[in-house]
């Protein structure tokens, strides 16, 4: 009897013939790229290093684009934004030691916000790995220990024949749900060393579905059904998902409101009836939110940003669905769902009952009222209409991407996304330099849309390098750069605190001089200028720098009691 675990597939002669017979001149580099394009990517990031240069040489004959960046951390930042916006695992290519360490922050970033980034960096020659202090170039004691705590598995080589195996584990590994970067090592004489292992020209590049238990979401179902006042949270994990249809159709199922966290925004309509938009920073939404005997927490942790800074208090009952398990009832006790969001919400349209609730739309108005009561109490003005200049100059189709600055927490909470995956920030670590550099991989994945980066003048500066990269590869990015003279959020976090700054103030430099310095167009605007000058930037194909001097100040808080 013959079972299906026995059948194989035979190779063809001609695939025999090549196995026999393969290229020469082939070595442990080729073997990577190899393994990549089987798996089906078209494209790395990265920066070449005296170890990692087997790996660039086997480059020159593969067919893989490469993006090459000026500091380690921003390619991270271009790779991360490629996975969120294919949901294709994004290859980094780093070097050993200073170069690998540098892509730390990016790292970070891509395991916080979910970002399948496949680093793959280089290491010191074999006789110098185990710990010794045997002074290679680059050394160090333990380089995959920097990285344990920060990426989702580590992957270590010590022979060619491991290479394909390694990278495809990986590789599954990256686009698991949760999605995240992992950390590949390779030895730089593994990397030249030459080879006969046959040519790599096949993979399994499918991960297992993370489903949810049917006992759960059935509890889940007859809970959210029989719920008087159901609310939901929806996370960046809905997006990841690429859930946010399912999401929008259990909504209106249980008309149930539906709340966005600054990593879901998009993932529910801005101006659905039901849609509380994203002011969990708001009082009135955390009020309303405690008193939701059912909350639904979708894709999202309940962090700090998404609990208004864990003053949130939930009352009612609490179901969550998360694929990240350490997040599971991290931070409140719930009906914990260890799943994909997309196979959850599908489970959960299976089997709910339809709800009757002719006052939810109504509750939903009222609480925005509130909301834009409060900030209109608050002159602010000139805010408001920086944001809006931005939400018309910018195609509703096109990604935005926003480093830590103050307009980018205005957006978290008052920033209409236009739709699922198209709003991107640096909230999930919080490190200062994301905008840019993400822009850039962005414009990689899709050139067919223009690509906004908004950053302050103090986030600028760890990125400005990568005007060289924006001209070279002539990407359709532009990028908003609100001068304000020094770390804005900064300044009025000590100026609360301490009633005066330290180390706040900047001097910088003439960002329209430096970046027509690079070739890049670039324009000092104003607000009442800003929407003209934007458009007209994003309207125009290649790079381009809007250069907007401004002081913003943030909406008061609602969690400092």
């Amino acid at each position: 009897m013959t079972h299906d675990h026995d059948l194989v597939l035979r190779p063809t002669a001609a695939q025999t013939e090549a196995a026999l017979n393969p290229p020469a001149g082939r070595t442990g580099g080729d073997l990577v790229v190899e393994t990549l394009a089987a798996l089906g990517a078209t494209t790395v990031f990265g920066l070449p290093g005296q170890h990692a240069l087997g790996l660039f040489d086997a480059l020159r004959r593969s067919d893989l684009r490469y993006v090459g960046l000026r500091v380690e951390n921003n390619a991270g930042f271009a790779a991360d934004a490629y996975g969120r916006i294919t949901g294709e695992a994004a290859p980094l290519l780093l070097s050993t030691g200073p170069g690998a360490l540098t892509s730390l922050p990016a790292l970070q970033e891509a395991a916080a916000a979910s970002a399948p980034v496949l680093a793959i960096c280089s290491q010191v020659p074999t006789p110098g790995l185990g710990g010794g202090r045997h002074g290679y170039l680059h050394e160090l004691p333990d380089q995959a220990a920097s990285f344990r705590g920060v990426v989702k598995s580590v992957h270590t080589v010590r022979a060619a024949s491991q290479i394909p195996s390694a990278i495809e584990a990986a590789w599954k590994s990256a686009l698991s749900a949760p999605h995240g970067p992992v950390w590949v090592e390779i030895p730089q004489d593994v990397l030249l060393a030459g080879t006969a292992i046959p040519v790599v020209t096949g993979g399994d590049a499918f991960p297992e579905e993370l489903a949810p238990r049917p006992e759960l979401t059935a509890l889940a179902a007859h809970l959210l059904s029989t719920a008087v006042r159901p609310a939901i949270i929806a996370g960046g994990g809905v997006v990841r998902a690429d859930a946010s249809g399912k999401l929008r159709q259990l909504a209106q199922t249980l008309r149930a409101p539906v709340v966005t966290t600054p990593g879901g925004k998009g993932a529910f309509p801005w101006n659905h009836p039901l849609s509380l938009r994203s002011w969990l920073e708001d009082r009135h939404t955390t009020d309303l939110l405690e008193d939701a005997d059912v909350l639904l927490v979708v894709g999202s942790g309940l962090g700090e940003l998404s609990s208004n800074y864990h003053t949130f208090r939930p009352r009612g009952r609490v179901v969550q669905i998360e694929a990240d398990l350490g997040k599971l009832e991290s931070n409140h006790p719930a009906l914990g769902i260890h799943a994909d969001a997309r196979l959850a919400l599908q489970a959960l349209l299976e089997t709910v009952s339809e709800r009757q609730d002719p006052t939810a739309a109504e509750r939903v108005a009222a609480l925005l009222a509130k909301v834009a009561d409060r900030i209109a109490a608050q002159d602010l003005t000139l805010e408001q209409d920086v944001l809006a200049s931005v939400r018309r100059a910018l195609p509703a189709d096109s990604p935005s991407f926003w480093d830590m600055t103050v307009l980018a927490y205005w957006a978290w909470s008052a920033f209409d996304a236009s739709g699922p995956n198209l709003m991107h920030s640096a909230q999930g670590a919080g490190g200062l330099g994301y905008g840019f550099p993400a822009a850039l991989g962005a414009a990689v994945a899709d050139p067919t849309r223009p690509v906004l980066a908004v950053s302050g003048d103090g986030g600028a500066l760890y990125s400005i390098a990568e005007l060289a990269t924006a001209r070279q590869h002539d990407l359709d990015v532009t990028w908003l750069i609100v001068d304000d003279g020094g770390y804005g959020i900064l300044r009025e976090y000590m100026t609360d605190a301490f009633g005066e700054t330290t180390a706040t103030e900047l001097t910088r430099p003439d960002f329209v001089a430096l970046a027509e310095s690079f070739g890049v167009p670039g324009v000092r605007t104003s607000p009442e200028a800003l929407e003209a000058d934007l458009a007209a930037a994003l309207g125009s194909p290649g790079p381009s720098v809007v250069v907007l001097p401004a002081v913003l100040r943030m909406f008061a808080p609602t969690h400092l009691g």
